[in-house]
């Protein structure tokens, strides 16, 4: 039985139109959603760049607030997103538990999300925005398709696809 599914998003192009396919399954299985968005950890360069900046005490505490505000202002765009997105059919932003921004390398933060909260399937889109045509998964899509312990309702980004692959 599904009771609660993990909808995550890179808060792409094609978001909102997963978000659909997300709050669809919620209503159908009667399910609370949850929602995570995986920051990728800052490169070495950006690191470098700071660094030379920065001394390290100022270094140290960019990292423990900064971070923290700008995870907090994340999650408050994605809430804003998903409110903009439901316009009159705000009643429905009640099947959404709570919205998680983490950071990490984003197919491990969602499957370790997906553990935390126990749920029950992941339901995700097939490629990031980035993604071009020749990729037909994209590099998360396919790691979690591969590693979840659950279902992986994978929603396929047809706009990618020419006319007459269709």
């Amino acid at each position: 039985m599904i009771r609660s599914i993990l909808y995550a998003t890179d808060l792409g192009l094609y978001a909102p139109y997963v978000l659909q396919h997300a709050l669809a399954l919620a209503r159908a299985f009667r399910a609370g959603l949850y929602v995570v968005h995986a920051v990728e950890p800052m490169g070495l360069f950006a690191e470098s760049v700071l660094q030379t900046y920065l001394d390290e005490e100022r270094l140290g505490e960019l990292r423990s607030k900064g971070l923290n505000t700008v995870m907090a202002s994340i999650e408050e765009r994605v809430l804003e997103g998903f409110r903009d997105e439901l316009g009159e059919a705000q009643h429905e932003s009640e099947v959404i538990r709570a919205v998680q921004v983490v950071q990490g390398d984003p197919p491990l933060m969602i499957l370790q999300v997906a553990e935390k909260l126990g749920v029950d399937m992941l339901v995700i889109g097939s490629h990031s925005h980035g993604t071009g045509q020749e990729v037909p998964l994209g590099r998360t899509a396919a790691q979690l398709v591969q590693l979840a312990d659950v279902p992986v309702y994978m929603v396929p980004m047809l706009q990618h696809r020419s006319r007459s692959e269709q």
